[in-house]
């Protein structure tokens, strides 16, 4: 049996049992594939991990402890200052719950009994009070980091947007607007010298919460029904799965 990989999760953690949180990355998988998301939420069993990226933590570590220094001493991190954000790195005694994955923030949203989490990466605060979500990315992608205008970042905008519902829901002041620090190791240097170099961007996203209620109401009737949910179009994981029960079928009649 893998290690790795449990095919059957603790019945407390699914929907109805008595540790069920509908965090933001179960949020995204709905969006993704609701039947994905039905076979991990209301069956128990999710899809096979992917390996961790150790190299996109790290840079995650080292941004957090240097908006640290900067948070301690109540000054604004040069980047802000480069970008013309006027911030500082928010100072709260739950700063670092919030961070902590498997923690993070949380609502119990009335409408469907959720406990909604999610660990966000940072939060900055302006000289009024209302506070800018912050999320860290990292990449090394030959053009500069300047916009978020691929597809498939919409889900980075959605992710953005959900901690924004939250702080929102926990009533805290915040931001339409929130940032993401990107990081963009450079791959143009002559030798690696046990380094990389990476270039360090700021780029805005006006975000827009109003998905979330109906989405969370939309994500209640699918886990409240048993009727399973069908595969999104481009879902390769439920393609994978359809394909091969197809050919194990054949395969065993062939054998009989």
């Amino acid at each position: 049996m893998s290690v790795y990989y449990k095919p059957d999760r603790n019945p407390h953690w699914n929907y109805g049992g008595g540790r069920f949180r509908l965090s933001r990355s179960k949020i995204g998988l709905y969006m993704e594939c609701p039947r994905c998301f039905y076979v991990d939420n209301k069956l128990g069993t999710a899809r096979p991990p992917g390996f961790p990226f150790n190299l996109n933590s790290a840079v995650d570590a080292l941004f957090k402890k240097e908006f640290d220094i900067h948070r301690a001493g109540k000054t604004a991190h040069p980047l802000m200052e480069k970008y013309g954000v006027d911030a500082v790195p928010f100072q709260h005694p739950k700063i670092d719950e919030w961070r902590e994955n498997f923690k993070g923030i949380d609502y119990l949203h009335p409408a469907t009994g959720f406990t909604v989490s999610g660990a966000v990466d940072d939060v900055w605060v302006k000289p009024s009070g209302e506070l800018i979500i912050v999320d860290y990315k990292s990449t090394s992608k030959d053009e500069k980091i300047e916009a978020l205008d691929q597809a498939w970042h919409d889900g980075y905008k959605r992710q953005m947007e959900t901690y924004q519902w939250l702080f929102r829901r926990n009533g805290f002041t915040v931001s339409d607007t929130g940032y993401f620090v990107y990081a963009n190791a450079s791959k143009d240097k002559e030798a690696f010298d046990a380094k990389l170099e990476f270039e360090v961007t700021l780029v805005p996203h006006a975000g827009n919460d109003a998905w979330v209620e109906p989405t969370l109401l939309a994500i209640k009737a699918c886990l409240d029904s048993d009727a399973i949910p069908d595969a999104a179009d481009d879902c390769d994981y439920c393609r994978y799965r359809d394909i091969v029960q197809k050919k194990l079928v054949m395969q065993e009649k062939r054998a009989r």
